[in-house]
């Protein structure tokens, strides 16, 4: 079947109409005309692979990684670069407008990274033992795709994945591995499962020690951070910019990224965070950094704003949840406890919308919106979002 690829939706997927299907195409480009084979179908809506290229779009580049197609890791590298950033625009505004219902989306622009390869300071590589393969998980699927060079990886993970593969011939990495994380800093690298090297010594996982702007974490690698490290002090700028007052309150907050920056401008910071590690490493990175008005409460996100302790009204209330967005109690729980004002940090277009869509019912209205290109080559896109009551 013959199809022109119209535009880029939500998911990375391309857009076709043909034979009176809607049809979604992986790995394409807007303005292609392809011939492709459906590979399923639900309800009116085909999803299709390339078979071949009849016709190149203008803004389709040849991927440089010979894993391209097969690995799940990238799905955007068949595009030049501004045609990545302006596709990811036009994913938000999408998500913006059918999902959260906002009729006017406002203009607002996406931050390109400065690197567009070698910018991934974090990543998790599959193991298969039995095949003796270390990798992403192939695209739509468990199976481990094996990967000896990653284009997006930082030198020093790339270095790293390179030492794991070595101990896997060698039969050195434990069969019972299924996975192995990974996180870069400025004095080295932190694995997990701890392994034989230079960074992971007598079964522990070591913390390495990231400095943004001007503030210093230390973590491991079992500890979500955000990837791409270049964008990082942007981002928190447009996240808490120049807002200040007396209670800030940050939930879903992990080791602490967003809560220095708050304590410093505010005189008391309340930051949440269920994972007990987490809110254990937040506390010593305040400690580090000399802070004292800020308070980690190692709780459900969702119980403690039932709590007694979200009861006092918040001049500024950042939430920067998972890929899954926030749960329903807790945009309830926001919207009760009316905070001044709200900054979202989100990774998913789709979840961020459709939280959106009960904030704004709840009362806030949408400020202002902007787009960090925090994953470039893959159609993630990370969205800064400042909602007022």
């Amino acid at each position: 079947m013959e199809v022109t690829i119209e535009r880029i939706l939500p998911g990375g997927l391309g857009l076709a109409h043909a034979d009176g299907r809607t049809m979604m195409v992986a790995l394409a480009a807007p303005g292609d005309r392809l011939r492709v084979r459906i590979d399923r179908v639900k309800g009116s809506v085909a999803f299709a692979s390339i078979e071949e290229i009849l016709e190149p779009s203008p803004e389709r580049v040849q991927p440089p990684c010979p894993y391209f197609g097969r690995c799940g890791g990238c799905d955007f590298q068949q595009l030049n670069y501004q045609t990545q950033l302006a596709a990811k625009i036009e994913i938000i505004k999408d998500c913006l407008h059918r999902i959260a219902r906002i009729d006017k989306v406002p203009d607002f622009e996406i931050i390109g990274a400065p690197n567009q390869w070698h910018y991934r300071a974090r990543a998790q590589w599959q193991y298969d033992a039995e095949q003796k393969r270390l990798g992403y998980f192939e695209s739509a699927s468990r199976r481990v795709c094996d990967v000896a060079e990653c284009g997006v990886l930082v030198p020093e993970l790339q270095a790293t994945l390179e030492n794991l593969r070595a101990q896997m011939v060698d039969e050195a990495l434990s069969h019972d591995a299924r996975y192995f994380r990974a996180i870069a800093g400025d004095d080295g690298v932190s694995v997990m499962p701890s392994v034989r090297s230079t960074n992971a010594r007598q079964g522990k996982v070591d913390e390495i020690r990231r400095l943004i702007g001007d503030d210093a974490y230390t973590l491991t690698a079992e500890h979500f951070f955000q990837t791409n490290a270049d964008l990082l002090p942007r981002l928190i700028d447009a996240a808490i910019g120049d807002a200040s007052g007396e209670r800030a309150i940050e939930l879903y907050s992990g080791v602490g990224l967003f809560t220095l920056p708050l304590a410093r401008r505010f005189s008391y910071v309340i930051a949440v965070e269920d994972d007990r590690d987490a809110a254990k490493q937040a506390r010593k990175n305040l400690a580090n950094a000399g802070l004292t008005n800020a308070e980690i409460a190692h709780t459900d996100v969702g119980d403690w704003l039932g709590s007694t302790g979200a009861l006092q009204q918040a001049d500024f209330l950042l939430l920067d949840p998972p890929r899954a967005g926030a749960e329903s109690r807790v945009i309830a729980g926001i919207v009760q406890l009316k905070p001044k004002q709200i900054c979202y940090v989100s990774c998913d277009p789709a979840t961020l919308a459709r939280d959106l869509r009960k904030l704004i019912a709840g009362g806030f209205s949408l400020d202002s919106v902007v787009a960090f290109d925090m994953f470039p080559q893959t159609h993630h896109v990370e969205t800064v979002v400042h909602l007022s009551g």
